[in-house]
């Protein structure tokens, strides 16, 4: 086994992961069911329109999608950076992508629609110009609320990949202000973080979990395309057992600062890093495979491998094929985290 049979975290945090279906039922971590506060997905509005419409999600077993991600203009207001697949495009036999989303939450009661605003690729200048002073947030806020109104989300998500340390007092004062424009229960206020204290000291964490109703926790990328040499590891790995970074230390030392475990979203990544001329963690790479140095999770294992699981670590990889090592997650190390 693992760690500790079932960290006190794990009883309460929840998880957002979906997988195509494989004889996965009989997981030798399976355990009884447990209550699930939330199973939810970022959805790129880019994968719209190449194969994963929005009638294609199993919105049976989702209850919070978070649709990316929209943008924020030189003046600070959040807008729609990708008009015509979000209003125009003819899909699901309606058209544009929030007209879509709208059909499946008005079938589905339970589901829940959250504006994502930011992303990996995000201005990070106009975040920091956004969350200056009490003015600019304010207006970031009412410009949030609008779209959120109407398009008739549900919310809104802000994922700032990230403040630097000077900009920790803005950023929580920008989530305590979009709280104030989006009033609970009638709205969700998130944002999404990554699993590591080396972020995650920068911010007042009890301020933070006062203002908002999720943390997306990043708990991935912890390994990458990124360095030279590239070194190859556990991009998802739930314990450190051989280096690099880990969620359960993040985990840890959130809770150590009093976040409330039921606001906690452990986010599984639902791609695999890819390290070609490798076989195992550890070792030097100079090039990956897949698209920029990786492979969506629909088309993993990759062919003529065979899928592992590293127990200690809890992470799955495959090695060989075009990929050379690939590390991700599958159904048996979700479920591990899961309880």
């Amino acid at each position: 086994m693992f760690g500790p049979a079932r960290p006190h975290w794990l009883e309460q945090a929840s998880n957002a992961f979906r997988r195509r279906p494989k004889d996965h039922a009989q997981s030798k971590w399976s355990s009884p069911p447990m209550r699930m506060y939330a199973n939810a997905i970022y959805y790129p509005n880019y994968r719209a329109s190449i194969e994963c419409p929005p009638s294609s999600l199993r919105c049976d077993i989702i209850s919070h999608i978070f649709y990316a991600f929209a943008a924020i203009s030189e003046s600070g207001e959040v807008y729609l950076d990708n008009h015509e697949t979000d209003c125009n495009i003819s899909i699901d036999g309606t058209q544009g992508c929030l007209r879509a989303l709208a059909q499946l939450k008005s079938r589905y009661g339970h589901l829940k629609l959250i504006l994502s605003v930011g992303g990996a690729k995000g201005n990070k200048t106009a975040f920091s110009n956004a969350s200056s002073d009490e003015s600019r947030r304010s207006r970031f806020a009412m410009s949030a609320r609008c779209l959120v109104d109407r398009y008739y989300f549900d919310g809104i998500d802000v994922d700032w990949e990230h403040p630097e340390n000077w900009e920790g007092e803005n950023y929580v004062q920008l989530m305590a202000c979009l709280r104030y424009h989006l009033p609970a229960p009638r709205y969700i206020v998130s944002t999404a973080l990554p699993a590591g204290e080396w972020v995650l000291s920068r911010y007042d964490l009890p301020r933070l979990a006062s203002s908002i109703d999720f943390l997306n926790l990043m708990a991935y990328d912890f390994t990458g395309d990124w360095g030279d040499p590239k070194i190859s590891g556990h991009h998802a790995q739930l314990y450190a057992n051989h280096g690099g970074g880990s969620t359960h230390p993040a985990i840890d030392y959130i809770l150590g600062k009093g976040f409330p475990p039921n606001k906690i979203l452990l986010g599984c990544p639902c791609y695999g890093w890819s390290f070609l001329n490798c076989n195992n963690i550890n070792q030097p790479c100079e090039n990956c495979g897949g698209a920029g140095g990786a492979f969506d999770y629909k088309d993993l294992p990759r062919p003529g491998t065979q899928e592992c699981v590293d127990e200690g670590p809890v992470a799955a990889f495959c090695v060989g094929g075009d990929g050379g090592f690939v590390t991700y997650d599958n159904v048996d190390t979700v479920a591990a985290k899961a309880g």
